[in-house]
C-alpha cells in the first residue's frame, strides 16, 4: 500500500510528497509553476544494512524540473570517496542522479541515461530535466543519517523556451526556426542551465526570407573542452541550410562574446555531444538569434576581390596574388554608409620561404565626419589602422592610425601608409553619424626587408648615401631568416669625393653546396650556385672587381680607394636552396692617402720585405672610433720584368674555407685582370705561399676591422725575377730566374729554397 501525505514544503500549495517507503519522496506539480526545498532522510540503521532512497520530481506537461544543490557532504574518505564522480570511489554513501527520464514508470529508471553518482563535500552540479521527471538515488550503509548531509532545491520551470522553433519529428531536440513564426528569440542547449546530456545530436535550421540575413549571438557557451580542435562535445554553425553548406566554425570550451552571422537567409547550428561514461560538468549553451534585412549587404565585398569572412556581419579579407593591387570600400559603397556598423579589413601579403611583401595603402575618398561637440577627436566613426600584425595577438587598443574627418580637397586625405611587413588591417566603425566613407587603393610590394633607400618598382636594390648617414647596416633579404631563391640584389655605396667607404661582414652565411674551396682556390671559380660579389666603383662608372664569396667564407673587410666614387655589393641566388645570408655594416669617413694609414711606393731595388704594421710585434685593431686601419703597398719592378712574392710567415684572423677573413684580410694583386687573392688563416711551415706577378707591378691591401683581437702578422719578400724561355737562369725558382746574388742574400726569396754552394 502506498500513503499519499499532503506536506507543506515553505506553502507550496502545488506540491505533494508521496512517501512509498520510509524515505522515499515523490514532487508533483500540479498545474503551476512551484518551488521547494528537500533535505536528506533522518535514518537510523544499526545493522548497518543497505539503505535506498528515491527522490522524485514530476512536472506538469509543458514544464521542466530544476534541481539545486546547496550543501551536500555525503560521508567518503580515501579510498571511498577521494575522487569524486568515479562510481569506484563512493562506496558506503552516494547519490545516483538521472534526469533524462521520459516518466516515473516501472523500469524507467533503469533503462533511462546514467547522470552520474556522487559522494563527498563537492555538491553536483545543477540539473534540468530533459523531458517532465528527475529521479536523485540515495545510497547509504552507515549507523545514521543526519537531515544535514544534502540540502536542495527545486523549480518546476516553464518548458517552453526549450522549444526554440518547431521539432521536427521523430528527434529529441531538432527545429525548425522560421522567421515567417518568430523573427527573434531565444536559442537553448536541451537542459539549459542544467548539464546538457551525453550522446545526443540536435539539429536548429534556420529559415529566413531572401535577402534577409540571421544574427547569432551566444550570451554563455560552455562545453566541455578537449583541445582547440573540439573531438568531444561541439556547436558547429553551417553558412547554409544544411550540413554540406561551409562551416562558419566548430566551438567548444568556453567562448565569450561569440557573435555570428549568416551570408544570407539560411543557417544551420548542430549541437553534438559524445557518447561515455564519463561524467560531464557543462551547462551548454544560451542565446540569441534574429532575422533582419538591417544587416550590412555583403556586395560591396564579393565584387572587389576580397572574401567575406564567414560568420561576420561584414569583414574581409584580401590576399595577394604576387605584387597584385585592388581597392577596398565602405560598406554600402557608392552610397553612404549604414550608422552603428563595425567592419574589419585584414589585408594579407604574401609569406612564405620564396616571398614576402608590404602593404601601401592610399586614399582616393574619404569622409568620416567628427562629432561636432568633440572635432578633436574621432568620438564617433573611425578607420582605425593596424600596420604592425596587432590582430594576431588581438591587440586592438594599439592602432597605429585612427582617421577620422572630411576630404573634399584631395590634400586633406589622410597620407599614404605602408605596413610594417606582410599584413594591414583596417576596423572601420561608423557610429551614429552618416558620411560618405571611404575608398582606398592597396599594392602589395615585396619586401625585401633591407634597410636603405630602396629602388622604384620592386627591384632588390639599395642605395646608401653619405650625405643621409654616415654609419649604418644591411642585409641579404629577410636576415636573419633564409633569403629567397632566384633573386639578383644590389646595394650601392656611395662616397662623397673626399671619403671612403668601408665594409665589414658580421654574419654570412651562402648557399655552396659544390663548394670545394681550398687556400689559393678563392671566388668566381669556386661560386657556382648562390654568392655575393663586390666591386670598388668610379665616377666615370667604371668597377674594379674586388670578389666572390660563398658558403661560410665570410669577405674580408671592404674599403673603396681613394678618390672612387664606392662600392657596390651584389647577390645573386640560384632557383635552388637557400641560406640565412648576410649581415654587413658600413662607415662613411675622410679620406685617407693613397697608400692608407700605412703602406708606401716601393721601386728601384731588386729584392725587398714587406710586413704587417708592428711585425714582428703583433698588429692592432684601429683606433677607437675608427672603423679600420688599412695598408696598401704599391710595389714596381724594371719594365720586362715580374715580381716574385714569398710568404716566410703568415698568421692573420680567420680561415679562408671554414669562416673566411671577417676581421682582417691581406689582399694580393698580383694577377691582371681578375679580383685579388685574399688571404687570412695561418701558414704552416711547410706550406708553400709563393705568387708570381703577371706585369711589372703588384699591389697588396692589408685591412684590420674594428672588430679584430689581433694575431701575430705575416712578413713576404719580393723579388725581382725574368721569365723567359731559352735564357740563362743559374738561379731559379718556380719558372722564374732570381736576381744575380739574391740566393746570397740570406732573404727567403724561393719557398723552399736552400742555401746556394756559391754563396
Amino acid at each position: 500500500m502506498h500513503s499519499v501525505d499532503k506536506i507543506s514544503i515553505q506553502s507550496h500549495r502545488y506540491v505533494e510528497a508521496t512517501a512509498r517507503r520510509e524515505c522515499d519522496r515523490t514532487f508533483v506539480s500540479r498545474g503551476g509553476a512551484s518551488n521547494g526545498t528537500f533535505t536528506a532522510p533522518e535514518l537510523h540503521n544499526p545493522y548497518n544494512q543497505s539503505r535506498q532512497c528515491l527522490y522524485t520530481f514530476l512536472a506538469a506537461p509543458g514544464q521542466r524540473v530544476l534541481v539545486e544543490f546547496w550543501t551536500f557532504d555525503l560521508r567518503g574518505k580515501p579510498p571511498d570517496g577521494a575522487a569524486f564522480g568515479e562510481l569506484p570511489a563512493c562506496m558506503h554513501e552516494y547519490m545516483d542522479i538521472y534526469s533524462e527520464m521520459s516518466s516515473l514508470e516501472t523500469g524507467e529508471l533503469v533503462n533511462s541515461a546514467f547522470g552520474g553518482r556522487y559522494c563527498g563535500p563537492i555538491p553536483p552540479r545543477r540539473r534540468v530535466s530533459l523531458h517532465r521527471a528527475v529521479a536523485l538515488a540515495f545510497f547509504t550503509d552507515h549507523t545514521y543519517t543526519p537531515s544535514t548531509l544534502f540540502y536542495g532545491s527545486y523549480r518546476f520551470i516553464n518548458a517552453t523556451e526549450f522549444e526554440v522553433g518547431t521539432p521536427i519529428p521523430n528527434t529529441l531536440c531538432s527545429y525548425v526556426i522560421d522567421v515567417g513564426k518568430r523573427k527573434t528569440g531565444l536559442l537553448v542547449s536541451p537542459t539549459y542551465p542544467g548539464i546538457y546530456p551525453k550522446d545526443i545530436t540536435c539539429n536548429y535550421q534556420f529559415v529566413g526570407q531572401p535577402g534577409q540575413r540571421i544574427r547569432l549571438e551566444f550570451r554563455d557557451f560552455d562545453l566541455f573542452f578537449g583541445g582547440p580542435h573540439c573531438p568531444f562535445d561541439w556547436v558547429r554553425v553551417y553558412d547554409g541550410p544544411d550540413n554540406t553548406s561551409a562551416i562558419i566554425g566548430t566551438y567548444c570550451g568556453q567562448q565569450r562574446n561569440l557573435v555570428l552571422y549568416s551570408s544570407d537567409e539560411r543557417l544551420l547550428v548542430t549541437f553534438f555531444t559524445l557518447p561515455r561514461a564519463a561524467n560531464t560538468q557543462n551547462r551548454g549553451f544560451k542565446g540569441i538569434f534574429e532575422f533582419s534585412e538591417s544587416f550590412v549587404k555583403l556586395d560591396f565585398i564579393s565584387k572587389h576581390d576580397a572574401e567575406h569572412i564567414r560568420g561576420s556581419e561584414c569583414d574581409q579579407k584580401i590576399l595577394s596574388k604576387k605584387e597584385s593591387s585592388g581597392f577596398v570600400y565602405h560598406p554600402n559603397y557608392p552610397f553612404p554608409y549604414i550608422q552603428k556598423v563595425v567592419c574589419r579589413y585584414f589585408i594579407y601579403g604574401m609569406q612564405d620561404s620564396q616571398n614576402l611583401e608590404r602593404v601601401r595603402l592610399e586614399f582616393q575618398n574619404f569622409s568620416i565626419p567628427k562629432n561636432i561637440s568633440n572635432p578633436d577627436t574621432c568620438s564617433d566613426g573611425y578607420l582605425k589602422v593596424y600596420l604592425r600584425g596587432q590582430e594576431a595577438t588581438d591587440s586592438y587598443d594599439k592602432h597605429d592610425a585612427e582617421l577620422c574627418g572630411d576630404g573634399d580637397i584631395i590634400p586633406s586625405f589622410p597620407p599614404p601608409l605602408l605596413s610594417d611587413g606582410p599584413r594591414l588591417v583596417l576596423v572601420f566603425s561608423s557610429g551614429e553619424l552618416q558620411g560618405r566613407g571611404f575608398k582606398a587603393k592597396y599594392t602589395f610590394e615585396t619586401e625585401y626587408r633591407v634597410p636603405g633607400t630602396a629602388a622604384p618598382g620592386g627591384l632588390c636594390a639599395f642605395t646608401y648615401r653619405s650625405e643621409a648617414k654616415k654609419r649604418g647596416e644591411f642585409n641579404s633579404p629577410r636576415y636573419p631568416s633564409n633569403y629567397p631563391s632566384y633573386t639578383n640584389c644590389t646595394y650601392t655605396l656611395v662616397a662623397t669625393p673626399n671619403e671612403q667607404v668601408t665594409v665589414v661582414f658580421d654574419h654570412f652565411k651562402v648557399r655552396a653546396d659544390a663548394w670545394n674551396a681550398t687556400a689559393g682556390l678563392y671566388g668566381g671559380a669556386t661560386c657556382s650556385e648562390d654568392w655575393v660579389e663586390a666591386w670598388w666603383t668610379g665616377r666615370e662608372g667604371t668597377r674594379v672587381p674586388l670578389g666572390r664569396w660563398c658558403g661560410l667564407a665570410t669577405p674580408g673587410p671592404l674599403q673603396s680607394p681613394r678618390g672612387a666614387l664606392g662600392l657596390l655589393i651584389a647577390l645573386h641566388t640560384d632557383s635552388e636552396a637557400v641560406a640565412s645570408g648576410f649581415k654587413a655594416r658600413y662607415v662613411f669617413e675622410p679620406a685617407k692617402s693613397i697608400f692608407g694609414d700605412c703602406g708606401g711606393n716601393v721601386s728601384g731595388s731588386p729584392w725587398g720585405i714587406v710586413s704587417s704594421p708592428r711585425y714582428p710585434l703583433p698588429y692592432e685593431a684601429p683606433a677607437r672610433g675608427a672603423a679600420s686601419r688599412v695598408c696598401n703597398w704599391f710595389i714596381t719592378a724594371k719594365p720586362g720584368r715580374r715580381l716574385l712574392l714569398n710568404f716566410d710567415h703568415f698568421a692573420v684572423e680567420g680561415h679562408l674555407t671554414e669562416r673566411g677573413c671577417p676581421a682582417a684580410v691581406l689582399r694580393l694583386w698580383y694577377e691582371s685582370p681578375g679580383p685579388p687573392l685574399e688571404l687570412c688563416g695561418e701558414k704552416a711551415p711547410g706550406d708553400r705561399w709563393q705568387y708570381l706577378s703577371s706585369s711589372n707591378s703588384i699591389r697588396l691591401s692589408f685591412i684590420i676591422a674594428d672588430k679584430s683581437v689581433g694575431a701575430a702578422g705575416w712578413r713576404a719578400v719580393w723579388t725581382e725575377v725574368t721569365v723567359g724561355v731559352g735564357e740563362e737562369c743559374p738561379e731559379a725558382c718556380g719558372g722564374a730566374c732570381l736576381p744575380p746574388g739574391a740566393l746570397c742574400s740570406g732573404l727567403p726569396h724561393c719557398a723552399g729554397q736552400r742555401k746556394s754552394p756559391r754563396c
